[in-house]
């Protein structure tokens, strides 16, 4: 990565963390994967019970691949029905999600077709561990909902088998195809339970 950038962004998360702690959120910098991986792991103690919404970045900087050959109990949603998943991961101690979107003050924008992952972010496991490159960082909440819609979910859009006007096209046409992608939108802009929310920011471009 061009140093230039590598500053920016390590300058840039230090104001996103200053925003979530505001917001009472715990937030960290991982200067690259290796150090992300790091700080999940130190984040998630040996013998937990761990669930995920769909995290793209997860997978990226090696996390799912450590849970599965470590000490933990980490529950395969591919292995369940969508309801026995949903409910597997509300009793879990860690679920792990990504953003859509973050803005520089630290307000976390996500859209989900199921609700499932919003719902646990928004109510259920103990520990909620988010893995978000900085390329997902918006300067404000308009531009946040931008990138969930416009960016996001299309890209999201071409992991499945579903005809959405976003698939063919790449953007966002607020549509009410009966396969949309984009059912619930979670703005988390605050949370009342300390140390429950904690937000890796890395430097990489990750997920969607």
């Amino acid at each position: 990565m061009d140093e230039n950038l590598r500053k920016r962004n390590e300058t840039l998360a230090k104001t996103v963390i200053k925003g979530l702690k505001s917001r009472n959120m715990s937030g960290y910098y991982a200067a690259d994967k290796e150090e992300a991986l790091k700080l999940a792991l130190e984040l998630i103690p040996e013998g937990s019970t761990i669930s995920m919404g769909g995290c793209a970045s997860a997978q990226e900087v090696g996390l799912i691949k450590a849970l599965k050959e470590g000490n933990y109990n980490y529950i395969d949603r591919a292995k369940l029905s969508p309801r026995e998943s949903l409910m597997a991961a509300y009793d879990s101690d860690i679920f792990l999600s990504s953003a859509n979107a973050i803005t520089s003050d630290g307000i976390m924008v996500n859209i989900d077709g199921n609700s499932n992952r919003v719902s646990c972010i928004a109510q259920g496991p103990r520990k909620v561990v988010f893995i978000v490159g900085m390329n997902k960082v918006c300067p404000d909440l308009d531009d946040a909902m931008k990138r969930a819609r416009n960016v996001a979910a299309p890209a999201n859009a071409q992991r499945f088998d579903v005809k959405t006007p976003c698939k063919e096209t790449g953007k966002c046409f607020d549509c009410k195809s009966p396969d949309t992608i984009c059912c619930q939108f979670l703005i988390t802009r605050y949370f009342r339970h300390e140390g429950r929310i904690h937000v890796i920011l890395v430097n990489d471009n990750l997920g969607f």
